[in-house]
């Protein structure tokens, strides 16, 4: 231990590498409780507000470096940029995130209240986060505690950033009771915090609204690679259309753009279209409900877009993805960064427009149904948006991007924890995988292997009501945090 001690900045590269085992796939939810009280041991021990910045940064680096190395993948094994760029690209990433405990680091340092300002300060930098540039909230330490830790249960009332700062102000009561004069203070006040969240487990916010269903989640397990490739656009959708006619299910799910092929708007009636008729017609003949995704097009714009067809089939809904993933779905700076998609990279779909914001949910199976897809689902408060109407969620994934790492493991904590803000069921159909049923606390039902082409059947109740979280999203914990802050900051001045 003294050893770790005097290396300050070896010990922080290894406390963030060390936070990342608290996620999927791993789920040692103690971890990074653990790994972040060291962190704030270690700045209370540094010298300076600087040096405490500089613990913050490598502590960083560790962290995302470990967590989100499946970026490179993405632009190296599947986007075909060379090696060196993607591994410069990467990295520069994660030094950009790792800025965030840097600065949280420094101003912690220089407070009265050190302990306490660095535990709202990492939530406040995790909002940030969530926002800055589009966002990319990943790693975001309150998914850390889905399902499993009695921390989670906080999700319902204030949401994921109220889930992060019961473990950071863990942390920091951790190492607040290293002082003789505060130590019982402290086991108070943490006993009282993990108390409360096993407590609210026994609060059911939600309560179920109309009859069960049948459900079937189709993994096509396309290659990324040959996705959008013309010679097997007709054996995608003839593979699709085999496993839909065989499913035996209320409600039928395919995955984000599980159809490679453009389906424009303007020409005549959705369920018209040479693609859409056939679910159509097996959504008609054997009454059932299709949830589809594929491009679609409206004069000069793209969509990323879900397909919603009724065993009436008397007309197709739609859902259009709003949230985009930069430098993925489109280019920011196009001016900039265009010649890195000219020359370096072969991402199709790479220029995609956004939809509104605010969409209605999908009328499905006898239940109204709020789509996301993909990257959406990171953003906890935009999914709310379909909220309190919606019964049931869904997110429609394709995480081939990302090979056989970590993100889809990932992400599908992500989807976890939504289930846990808002009282309803989360089915993820997905391409290669995670493709899940996930209960309205967070657990999951049911799941199949990832890169395996199969259904995955199961059971889904709709649910009613309104949690705190529903009603008031983020707003309240963040504001709750900036007036703390702010009388912490200013008694210092006094």
């Amino acid at each position: 231990m003294s050893w770790f001690k005097s290396h300050p900045q070896f010990t922080s590269l290894i406390l963030g590498s060390l936070c990342v085992f608290g996620f999927a796939p791993f789920y040692v939810f103690l971890l990074p409780i653990v790994s972040l009280a060291g962190l704030f041991y270690l700045w209370g021990q540094s010298s300076t507000a600087k040096h405490a910045a500089k613990l913050g940064f490598i502590f960083g680096l560790g962290y995302f470096i470990a967590g989100i190395y499946w970026i490179y993948i993405s632009l190296h094994d599947v986007g075909g940029m060379p090696f060196w760029m993607a591994g410069i690209a990467t990295f520069c990433l994660c030094a950009f995130l790792a800025i965030f405990p840097a600065i949280v680091g420094y101003l912690a340092k220089r407070s009265a209240k050190p302990l306490m300002i660095a535990a709202i300060l990492w939530v406040i930098s995790e909002w940030v986060r969530n926002w800055i540039f589009t966002g990319f909230p990943w790693l975001t330490v309150a998914y850390s505690q889905v399902p499993i830790s009695p921390l989670a249960n906080y999700a319902p009332a204030f949401g994921v950033f109220g889930v992060s700062l019961a473990v950071t102000a863990t942390a920091g009561l951790i190492v607040h009771m290293q002082a003789q004069n505060t130590r019982r203070l402290s086991m108070v006040v943490l006993a009282a915090i993990w108390m409360v969240g096993g407590l609210l487990s026994f609060i059911h916010w939600t309560t179920p609204i109309g009859s069960p269903l049948k459900v079937a989640l189709l993994q096509g397990n396309t290659p990324q690679e040959l996705k959008w490739d013309e010679a097997t656009t007709i054996h995608t959708i003839n593979q699709y259309l085999g496993m839909a006619k065989q499913a035996e299910a209320d409600l039928i799910i395919l995955p984000e753009t599980a159809l490679p092929v453009v389906i424009d708007l303007s020409q005549h009636d959705l369920i018209q279209n040479q693609f859409i008729a056939p679910f159509a017609k097996i959504a008609s003949e054997d009454h059932k409900a299709i949830l589809l995704g594929t491009i679609t097009q409206k004069n000069a714009a793209y969509f990323n877009s879900m397909v919603g067809i009724n065993k009436d089939t008397k007309a197709g809904q739609l859902y259009h993805k709003s949230h985009l993933v930069p430098f993925g779905e489109f280019i920011p700076l196009k001016g900039i960064f265009g010649w890195v998609y000219r020359d370096w990279l072969n991402m199709p779909m790479s220029d995609l427009s956004r939809g509104d914001q605010k969409q209605v949910p999908m009328q499905l199976a006898e239940q109204k149904i709020a789509v996301n897809i993909c990257y959406e689902d990171v953003f906890g408060e935009e999914i709310i948006s379909q909220l309190p109407e919606a019964t049931i969620l869904v997110n429609a994934s394709n995480d081939a991007w990302y090979g056989r790492s970590a993100a889809a493991d990932q992400h599908l904590q992500f989807s976890q924890m939504r289930a846990l803000e808002t009282g309803r069921m989360v089915l993820r159909s997905t391409n290669t995988g995670a493709t899940a049923v996930i209960s309205k606390e967070g657990n999951i039902l049911a799941t199949v292997p990832q890169f395996t082409t199969i259904i995955l059947n199961g059971n889904v109740q709709g649910y009613a009501g309104t949690t705190p979280f529903i009603r008031y999203g983020n707003w309240p914990i963040i504001s709750l945090l900036f007036i703390t802050l702010i009388l912490l900051w200013g008694r210092k001045k006094k």
